[in-house]
């Protein structure tokens, strides 16, 4: 009589284990995804967005991008530099789109295709980098930028075909909307953990996600 109540003493006990590490984790993942769960986390993060780092990283750094933007091309590499100081394993960076500048929005449907080709981060480089020859603000020639994409060894074929898919087109309008929703109307605009980078610098932007990254994780 005695086995078969140790048995059902034991199986009780592991039973209560497996509940308690259950909700040890389910409540380590309500804290990664506090700002998930935030009011306006799903108007700055959206699942089909551009997002560089880890799924369960307690910090989102939101960019509010143009890539005709001089300002948002100088800030590029500091913004990466930023979140290889924290690690990609605390910060995911989140790309998004506000197409101020003469044609961009056409630019930024061809970023978008250049991710089925795997080639999204190369071409952002390249119309960074390129800005002077298609999006001189005095002559902007946005059609100019196919002259430049070949060197990427992208597809353009594909390329010209993707960029009008009405996936892609609904994804950089969401990205309008979304900008005009959070009142975005300059570019970079920069929101951590749904806080907004009120005071535009380096700086200002260093402090904002290490303050944040000391909130989420005691650092």
């Amino acid at each position: 009589m005695k086995k078969p109540i140790l048995v059902i003493g034991t199986v009780l006990l592991l039973a209560l284990v497996f509940a308690v590490g259950m909700f040890m984790v389910s409540g380590q993942r309500k804290a990664e995804a506090k700002f998930l769960a935030s009011a306006n986390a799903e108007i700055m993060v959206r699942p089909n967005g551009i997002m560089l780092g880890a799924e369960d990283a307690r910090v989102y750094l939101v960019e509010f991008l143009d890539p005709g933007c001089e300002a948002c091309g100088a800030l590029a590499p500091h913004v990466k530099a930023i979140q290889k100081k924290h690690g990609e394993d605390k910060v995911r960076l989140v790309i998004r789109y506000a197409p101020f500048h003469h044609g961009a929005d056409v630019i930024c449907r061809i970023l978008e295709a250049s991710r089925a080709q795997g080639k999204y981060w190369e071409t952002l480089q390249l119309m960074f980098e390129t800005q002077r020859i298609w999006a001189d603000h005095h002559r902007p020639q946005p059609e100019r930028i196919w002259e430049l994409l070949p060197q990427l060894g992208l597809d353009l074929e594909q390329l010209r075909k993707d960029m009008d898919h009405p996936v892609i087109v609904a994804r950089v309008q969401q990205d309008m909307l979304d900008a005009r929703t959070l009142q975005v109307n300059k570019t970079p605009s920069f929101f951590v953990n749904g806080k907004p980078l009120t005071s535009f610098g380096l700086p200002q932007l260093q402090k904002l996600v290490a303050d944040e990254v000391a909130l989420q994780y005691g650092e």
